[in-house]
């Protein structure tokens, strides 16, 4: 939240006709950071009227915390489940020699139902749910400015850019050691897919947040 005394003081410019490039410039100068003027600066609207419009700030509904903190856990049980049941059919296209034949099978066909329970069970109630927070958000646009979606969003960022990173590593890793095998790197390759769609989804819907100051 930007600061009081800031926010009062860009009201008072704006509503005296001062142009935000003149605002920000006399801030900055005053020592104020870039980022607490451009937000301050942000929480009015840009249009031609008399006294300074104030825009729409984000709110916190419980509605809408059950409806995302649902939508984000389902879309964990999908992506874990996915993973988990291409991983499956790796182990079994190369099987590991090391291991006992019956044991692999055994893991490797509990694995499987497993992962399929999870998908039959959790795909539909995703979608369908994301289907309705779309639709929701393309009716009232106010809806983009949840302030659990935002948080949500970011926190997926974290996580999946972070599931990247240490893919990335574990690869390099078993590469200059000497023991990357084709199991491996396939299972490499799925953990980065999974992780990269994410991530990039989320991040194309938070630069779009940021282009519209939301």
């Amino acid at each position: 939240m930007a600061n009081s005394t800031l926010t009062a003081f860009v009201k008072e410019a704006l509503e005296k006709g001062q142009d935000r490039a003149g605002i920000r410039a006399a801030l900055t100068g005053a020592g104020w950071r870039a980022e607490e003027v451009d937000e301050a600066l942000g929480a009015f609207a840009d249009v031609s009227f008399p006294v300074a419009v104030p825009k729409p700030q984000v709110y916190l509904s419980a509605r809408e915390a059950f409806f995302y903190l649902l939508f984000f856990i389902l879309l964990g049980v999908v992506a874990y489940n996915l993973g988990a049941l291409l991983f499956a059919l790796i182990d079994t296209a190369f099987p590991d020699l090391i291991d006992d034949e019956r044991y692999r099978q055994t893991w490797t066909d509990r694995q499987m139902r497993g992962a399929m329970a999870g998908l039959i069970v959790g795909t539909p109630i995703f979608l369908w749910l994301a289907r309705i927070l779309l639709k929701a958000r393309a009716s009232n646009p106010a809806l983009q400015r949840s302030r659990i979606r935002k948080w949500l969003i970011y926190i997926s960022l974290v996580i999946a850019g972070a599931v990247l990173v240490g893919d990335a590593i574990s690869l390099v890793y078993s590469f200059l050691s000497g023991e990357l095998t084709t199991r491996f790197a396939l299972k490499s390759l799925v953990v980065a897919g999974i992780a990269g769609a994410i991530f990039g989804y989320f991040i194309t819907h938070a630069e779009r947040d940021e282009d519209h100051g939301i």
